[in-house]
C-alpha cells in the first residue's frame, strides 16, 4: 500500500501563534481517516499546504507520483446562471452523459441538474460539487467540514458515497457522528504534534481520556516523590556525615520530571442558567400557519411542549426548521392561527437575525457583564468566555470588530449567563470544536429549564433531545420515537431510494417490453462470470498487499525489506490491471 502523503519535521507558525512544531505523518492509499484538533489547531492549514496553496516554514511533504487530490470545495465554484450539468461539463471535461450517470449518485435529475445552480440550497450545490470531484476520479479526498450546514438526509448520503468511495479521505470536521461512519482512523493535531492513531473516532476520545487518568496518576506519585525528596535534602544538606546523600537525592529530583498533559490544554467549562424546575404546558399552538408575505411554509402546526423538554426541530433544509423557530419567538408574523407560551416564561433566543442587535460600542467583557444574572462572579464569567473561545485579550475587543462567527458565540456565552427558562437556539453549535460542543451537551442535560433547537450535529441531538419535531411537506408535528429511531427511517428512506435507482438502470438498458436478445444474454452471463473472477482476485489481492505492507513496516532486514517491496509492487501492479478491467466491465 503505497505511501500518499509524507510529511516529516514539519514547522508552521503565524506570528507568536505555533501550528506544527516538528510534525511527522504518513497518509497512506486508502486510508479513510478524520482529521480532528481544536480550533486555530491548523487543521486548516495543513489541508492547504497539501493542496499546494501554502508552504511549510520548515521541513518535508512528499506527495506521491500517483496522488490524485480531490477537494471539497467550501468557496461557490458556479458561474452565472450556469445549470448544474453545465458545471459539471466545464469542471471535469467529460461529456453530458457521464456527467448525467454521476450526479445520478447524488439523486441529481430533471430540475437539480437542469436549473440553475444558484436556486439550489446548500445541501444540492454541494451535491453538484460532490459529483464534480468523483469525475475527476481523485484517489484522495480532503472534506473541510463537510457537513456544515448540510441537512440530514444530504448528510447521510454523503456517508454513503465516502463508504464506497475507492479511495482514501483526510476529513477535518467536528461532527462525532460523521467520524465515526466515515473514517476507520483518526488524525490528532494538538501542541504543534500530528498523532495518527489507528480507530474510530469514538475509541479516539475513549484513549485520550485513558490517557489523561494514566498521565495524572503517574504525575500525582512523582509530586509524592518529589515531596519526600526535597525533604531529605533540606534536612541533611548541612550534615558532614549525609551531605553526599543530600546530593546524591538532588540528583535524583533533578531527573523526576511531570508529563504534560496535553488533553487538558483547554478544557472548556460551560454551565446553564440557573432555573427552577417547572411543570405544565410551556407553548401550545393551534392550526398555526407560517412563511412569509409570498409563501406559505407549513400549516395546521399543532404542538405542545412539556416544561424541562428539550425538543429537537428537524428537516430538510428549506423545509422551515429556521421559520417555525423565528415563528415561535415572535420575530416573524404568524400567517394563521395561535400560540401560547406559559406564564412568566422567559425566552432566551439564539439565531442568526439576532447577531446584528448586539451593541457595536460594548466589549466582550462589558456585554457579558451585562448579560449576566446578578451575583455571578467575574471568574465565572471568564470562564464562561474562555470556553467560547474568548480568552485573555480578546474580552477586550469591541463588538464592532468581531466576525460572524465571534458575534454568534458571543450572543450564545451571554444567554447562558442569564437567567432565561426557556431557550431557542438555532444551530448552537456552529462554530465550536468537538470539546466545546461536548460541554455545552453536558450544561443543557444540567439545565431544569426548556429548550427548542435545531443542530445539524446528530451526537449532540443525540444526547440532548428529548423529543422530535419534524418539519416536512408543509407541516410540522412531533415525530413518534426519539432521535435514533429517526435517524433509521432517514437511512432506510436513502438505502430504498438507492435501490429504485440500481432497479431504473436495470431496467433501462433494455427496451421495455422487448426481450434481450440471446447473444446478448449469452455475453451479459460471460461478463458476470468475469466479473465475479475479478472481485475475488481483487479481493485477494489486497488482502495479500496489506500483509505485504505491515511486513514492510515491521522487518528490519535490509535485503529482505527489498525484497518485500519487489514483491509489494509486483502485487499492486496486479491489483492495477484487476481493477481497470473491473471498471470496463461495469461500465460496459
Amino acid at each position: 500500500m503505497a505511501v500518499l502523503i509524507q510529511i516529516n519535521k514539519a514547522h508552521k507558525s503565524y506570528g507568536d501563534q505555533v501550528l506544527l512544531d516538528g510534525a511527522d505523518v504518513s497518509i497512506v492509499e486508502g486510508a479513510k481517516i478524520g482529521f480532528v484538533g481544536r480550533n486555530g489547531a491548523g487543521k486548516s492549514t495543513l489541508l492547504k499546504i497539501i493542496l499546494g496553496e501554502e508552504e511549510f516554514d520548515s521541513g518535508q511533504l512528499t506527495l506521491h507520483p500517483r496522488l490524485r487530490v480531490g477537494y471539497l470545495r467550501q468557496h461557490d465554484p458556479f458561474l452565472p446562471g450556469e445549470t448544474a450539468i453545465e458545471f459539471l461539463q466545464r469542471d471535469s471535461g467529460q461529456e453530458e452523459w457521464k456527467c448525467g450517470e454521476v450526479a445520478g449518485k447524488f439523486e441529481l435529475k430533471g430540475d437539480y441538474l437542469e436549473g440553475p445552480v444558484s436556486n439550489l440550497s446548500g445541501g444540492w450545490q454541494t451535491r453538484v460539487k460532490l459529483a464534480a470531484l468523483l469525475l475527476h476520479d481523485p484517489n484522495l479526498l480532503l472534506l473541510d467540514e463537510p457537513t456544515n450546514f448540510l441537512d440530514l438526509r444530504t448528510q447521510i448520503l454523503l456517508e454513503h458515497f465516502l463508504r464506497k468511495f475507492r479511495g482514501g479521505i483526510l476529513v477535518v470536521s467536528h461532527d462525532r457522528a460523521f467520524l465515526k461512519e466515515t473514517c476507520e482512523q483518526t488524525l490528532d493535531l494538538s501542541r504543534g504534534k500530528l498523532t495518527l492513531y489507528p480507530g474510530k473516532i469514538d475509541q479516539f476520545i475513549q484513549y485520550q481520556a485513558e490517557r489523561v487518568e494514566h498521565d495524572l496518576k503517574v504525575n500525582q506519585s512523582i509530586v509524592t516523590k518529589q515531596k519526600q525528596l526535597q525533604r531529605f535534602i533540606d534536612k541533611n544538606r548541612a550534615g558532614a556525615n549525609t551531605a553526599s546523600q543530600a546530593r546524591s537525592k538532588q540528583k535524583q529530583l533533578d531527573r523526576l520530571q511531570t508529563t504534560e498533559i496535553a488533553a487538558l490544554e483547554r478544557t472548556a467549562s460551560i454551565r446553564a442558567p440557573r432555573v427552577n424546575r417547572r411543570q405544565g404546558t410551556v407553548l401550545r399552538t393551534t392550526d398555526l400557519v407560517i412563511g412569509y408575505p409570498d409563501c406559505e411554509v407549513a400549516r395546521q402546526v399543532n404542538l405542545e411542549i412539556e416544561h424541562g423538554q428539550r425538543a429537537a426541530i428537524v428537516g430538510d433544509n428549506g423545509q422551515g426548521k429556521t421559520t417555525l423557530l423565528r415563528s415561535l419567538v415572535g420575530s416573524l408574523d404568524l400567517r394563521g392561527g395561535s400560540l401560547k407560551w406559559g406564564h412568566a416564561s422567559d425566552i432566551g433566543t439564539y439565531a442568526q437575525h439576532v447577531y446584528s442587535t448586539l451593541p457595536e460600542s460594548k466589549t466582550v467583557l462589558e456585554y457579558l457583564e451585562y448579560q449576566a444574572m446578578p451575583g455571578t462572579t467575574n471568574q465565572d464569567i471568564l470562564a464562561l468566555a474562555g470556553a467560547l473561545l474568548f480568552r485573555d485579550s480578546h474580552v477586550e475587543k469591541k463588538i464592532s470588530v468581531l466576525s460572524g462567527g465571534e458575534r454568534a458565540r458571543l450572543c450564545l456565552a451571554g444567554l447562558l449567563l442569564g437567567e432565561h427558562n426557556i431557550l431557542v437556539l438555532d444551530e448552537p453549535g456552529n462554530h465550536l470544536d468537538v470539546e466545546t460542543v461536548e460541554a455545552l451537551a453536558a450544561a443543557f442535560l444540567d439545565y431544569q429549564g426548556t429548550i427548542l433547537f435545531t443542530s445539524h450535529d446528530r451526537h449532540f441531538m443525540s444526547r440532548v433531545a428529548t423529543n422530535i419535531i419534524e418539519v416536512r411537506d408543509g407541516q410540522a408535528r412531533h415525530y413518534m420515537g426519539d432521535y435514533n429511531s429517526y435517524l433509521y427511517s432517514i437511512n432506510q428512506e436513502i438505502v430504498e431510494r438507492e435501490k429504485e435507482q440500481r432497479a431504473e438502470q436495470d431496467t433501462s438498458a433494455v427496451p421495455a417490453g422487448k426481450p434481450a436478445p440471446r447473444q446478448a444474454q449469452k455475453m451479459n452471463r460471460k461478463q458476470q462470470k468475469e466479473l465475479r473472477r475479478i472481485e475475488q482476485r481483487i479481493s485477494a489481492l489486497e488482502a495479500d498487499s496489506k500483509s505485504l505492507n505491515q511486513q514492510l513496516l515491521d522487518t528490519t532486514d535490509a535485503s529482505e525489506a527489498l525484497k518485500l517491496h519487489a514483491r509489494f509492487t509486483e502485487v499492486s501492479q496486479e491489483l492495477q490491471q484487476y481493477e481497470e478491467r473491473w471498471l470496463k466491465l461495469t461500465e460496459e
